[in-house]
């Protein structure tokens, strides 16, 4: 169970309510999700990396990989949408599910989130049909007992570019918003909004279940300051961080990071979760997996842990 989530049936369609006892279980989560947990009750910081990024999406061997790299958790993505109803997920089976569970128990690693990247090119705001794919990720999240999912807007959801789109990304959100709280979960969205324009969309949802997933590269590509974006937001309102930018050099020799003041920020702000790698790759050798996400991990250590 989950911080006293009610169980998910195996084979349920359904994400579960279950009255008085559960909304009690539903505020107990909150209180656990990054950004406001007690600093006691585990590391202020901690580094995952992408199954997708290393070339194994929804394979076991991403668990296995994350390990030898030094990181302590992974982001486990969804799957493909396409033009599906709903995510290409094996984590609703069983068996397949319990490997995962198993493995990351013998590692002692976490799955700190799962990835709805399938929306970075398909419609969330448009399709005719996206409940489902949330119900999906959110019931896969109960059965992993993971707390945050990343639900990126995508090209064809971009608000700087489609202002137009942002009463239906709203309305879409709110929905989305209610399921993450009556399961006791949060969806972290990313946007390309301006920080100050994120707090504003926020608030048009008005849901405790949908936050920011912030992303470092964003702000640094529209020339703005990551530390001022972060102040701006907030701690509660960050759920997770991608804290890479571009590619082209690693974190350590990227002059366009200056990642002790973003930790110094983060400190300030009383900001406790995870940091995830997406890219920062080199270059000269951009498929060099273990090299890049290698290299990144040691570094967010050093400066974070």
């Amino acid at each position: 169970m989950v911080c006293g989530l009610a169980p998910v049936p195996k084979h349920s369609n359904q994400v579960m309510i279950n009255g008085p006892a559960f909304i009690a279980g539903v505020l107990f989560s909150l209180l656990l999700l990054p950004g406001i947990a007690p600093a006691q009750q585990h590391p202020r910081y901690k580094i995952a990396l992408i199954d997708l990024m290393l070339l194994k999406r929804q394979k076991l061997g991403a668990l296995q990989l994350t390990k030898d790299l030094g990181a302590d958790g992974v982001e486990v993505d969804m799957g493909g949408l396409g033009k599906r109803v709903t995510f290409d997920n094996q984590l609703l089976n069983d068996s397949v599910r319990q490997l995962y569970l198993n493995k990351i128990k013998e590692l002692n690693i976490e799955i700190p989130s799962l990835a709805m990247t399938g929306y970075y090119a398909q419609s969330f705001c448009e399709r005719d049909e996206y409940k489902q794919s949330i119900e999906d990720c959110i019931k896969t999240m109960q059965l992993m007992q993971v707390k945050v999912a990343f639900l990126p807007m995508g090209v064809q959801c971009d608000l700087v570019k489609q202002p137009g789109l942002r009463a239906k990304v709203v309305e879409r959100l709110r929905e989305a918003g209610k399921m993450a709280v009556a399961a006791g979960v949060v969806i972290g969205i990313e946007t390309p909004l301006s920080a100050e324009e994120q707090v504003k969309v926020l608030k048009e949802i008005g849901s405790p279940g949908i936050r920011i997933y912030f992303n470092v590269a964003d702000a640094i590509g529209a020339g703005r300051d990551v530390s001022k974006e972060l102040k701006t937001l907030g701690r509660h309102r960050i759920c997770q961080i991608h804290i890479t930018n571009k590619d082209g050099v690693w974190l350590e020799n990227d002059p366009a990071v200056d990642m002790k003041k973003i930790k110094q920020t983060l400190d300030k702000m009383k900001w406790s979760g995870w940091l995830v790698v997406e890219r920062s790759r080199d270059a000269k050798q951009p498929t060099n997996v273990k090299v890049n996400y290698g290299a990144n991990t040691k570094y967010l250590k050093s400066v974070f842990q």
